[in-house]
């Protein structure tokens, strides 16, 4: 019995093959781990370079009102994430999150104002769960409808002059702009945006064409094929979180240090505050504080501390004050790095906290986060 018969195939697929991809469960599809070259040198063409990401397993859903008009579009999304959706220019892109009615976070997602209507990014894992939660809660009023495309992401300081080979705007486009265009004589929709803290544009294509223009854009000598384990240490450099690791329907936006999603509209005293699930204990937690936050970690030395480790204040491992929730081997920092949650009391950047690895406690240090200094064009 063939295991991987099961999984669902992105359009790239047998690309991914042909290049020598290690392939991997992850979120019921097939999916490139890393190429021949490794996530170690696939992690630093991304920091120098330009890396190429497949991440067609992600869900893209058109919302647009049965009214025909934005405004009711995004109002309607409004009732189901504390972000100021009515306020996005066109052309525009915005992070966001599902909230539950406890303040916990459902999934993150992109949300982009085009013409009368919103393009909606949500992760992998949640895709399923994203859709029905939308289409019960806003069909009275909206048409959610699913695309099938492809979507790649090109990262790193050379993704711009890479795709300027094949549409000569892009150059003037601004980190979080969204615009239409043919590359490759393929209509496409491209953002300036990523998830690897570097400058770089995320493209959705039809699907018939994505290997066309995918196969184009890696001709390209600074651009090089990445898989999924760079990605990961890339966004965990960059001080980004992953759904499921490091914020679920146990984390609120203010505990994951996330509140930054949220507009003054949807605060309190702003225009349209509250009115999302979860707002009473949102809001109340961005007025009177949180008795935890996620942080960054620095751990001593260069063994890695992985998600779920144990947090202590003590070195002999007596008072347990949190959890590791993403870590690893950062390529660009040289050292190992990880996020995790700790008390406001030791969340101050410097102080000494214990992770036990292996029946060891080993010193970590709270760091300001992101590791790296993100490249994205203001």
């Amino acid at each position: 019995m063939d295991d991987t018969a099961a999984l669902k195939k992105t359009p790239l697929h047998a690309l991914h093959l042909s290049l020598g991809a290690r392939m991997v469960p992850f979120a019921g599809y097939d999916m490139p781990v890393q190429y021949p070259s490794g996530v170690m040198k696939e992690h630093l063409q991304t920091r120098t370079a330009a890396g190429l990401f497949d991440v067609s397993h992600m869900g893209q859903v058109i919302i647009k009102a049965k009214s025909g008009k934005y405004e009711d579009a995004a109002l309607a999304l409004e009732s189901l994430v504390p972000v100021d959706i009515l306020g996005l220019a066109e052309g525009r892109q915005r992070y966001g999150f599902f909230t539950d009615e406890n303040g916990g976070i459902l999934d993150d997602l992109m949300i982009t104002h085009l013409d009368d209507h919103l393009f909606v990014v949500v992760n992998a894992a949640c895709k399923e769960a994203d859709i029905a939660h939308l289409q019960k809660h806003l069909s009275d009023t909206c048409e959610i409808t699913v695309l099938d495309r492809a979507l790649i992401a090109l990262q790193g300081p050379r993704a711009v002059e890479a795709l300027a080979e094949l549409w000569a705007d892009v150059a003037a486009m601004k980190f979080m702009d969204v615009r239409h265009c043919r590359l490759h004589d393929v209509s496409c929709l491209v953002s300036r945006s990523g998830y690897s803290g570097e400058d770089g544009f995320e493209i959705s294509i039809p699907a018939d064409k994505a290997v066309d223009v995918t196969n184009r854009l890696l001709e390209h000598p600074d651009v090089e094929p990445i898989g999924l384990g760079a990605r990961d240490s890339l966004r965990l450099e960059a001080g980004l979180c992953l759904y499921g690791n490091d914020i679920d329907t146990t984390t609120s936006p203010v505990e994951a240090a996330i509140e930054w999603g949220m507009q003054k509209a949807r605060r309190t005293g702003g225009a349209r505050a509250g009115g999302f699930p979860g707002a009473e204990r949102i809001l109340g937690e961005l007025d009177n504080g949180v008795s935890r936050k996620r942080v960054g970690l620095k751990p001593e030395g260069k063994a890695p501390v992985r998600g779920h480790a144990k947090l202590y204040a003590d070195a002999e491992g007596k008072t347990e004050i949190g959890e590791v929730t993403s870590g690893g081997f950062g390529p660009s920092v040289e050292g190992p790095v990880a996020m995790g949650y700790v008390p406001v009391s030791h969340a101050g950047v410097g102080t000494q906290v214990y992770a036990e690895v292996r029946g060891k406690y080993l010193p970590v240090t709270v760091s300001a986060l992101p590791f790296i200094t993100p490249t994205y064009k203001r």
